[in-house]
């Protein structure tokens, strides 16, 4: 009786590596927390009702004046910068307020800008951002025959 024998380790390295690039770092490149530089960055929730765009950002130990909020054409930019004024000693500290800036697109020409609406609250800033009257999808409507 012969016993055929596979080495699998013999490109672990190659295995490895495909592995790597495309099952985690590619597949989950927008579930990442982290930033190009390493600073972490708020995650954010979008959701598409058929009249508004719902974005939060969670942002624990922010204040509402330090968030900057920015529409350019279909690109939403949310930015802040936490300026840490406490001088304190701490034997351990691991709250970290750095800067960060998200940026999102919408849909080209679909964004009311005049109605956009922000409120900060329990380290959630919660955007409304309403949508056109005419791209808002109108409801099934009956037609008579005669």
């Amino acid at each position: 009786m012969s016993v055929i024998k596979r080495n699998r380790d013999a490109f672990p390295t190659f295995t490895n590596l495909f592995d790597d690039l495309f099952n985690r770092e590619l597949y989950n490149w927008g579930h990442s927390n982290f930033s190009s530089s390493g600073t972490t960055i708020p995650a954010v929730n979008i959701r598409e009702t058929p009249d508004n765009f719902e974005v939060e950002v969670a942002a624990p130990g922010m204040d509402k004046n330090d968030f900057k909020i920015q529409l350019d054409g279909n690109t939403l930019s949310i930015s802040s910068e936490k300026v840490n004024r406490n001088n304190e000693d701490y034997s351990r500290k691991e709250f970290s307020y750095q800067a960060f800036q998200r940026t999102l697109m919408l849909p080209k020409d679909v964004v009311d800008e005049s109605g956009i609406t922000a409120r900060y609250d329990n380290g959630l800033l919660r955007l409304t951002i309403p949508k056109r009257e005419e791209v808002k999808q109108k409801p099934p409507r009956m037609i008579n025959i005669d």
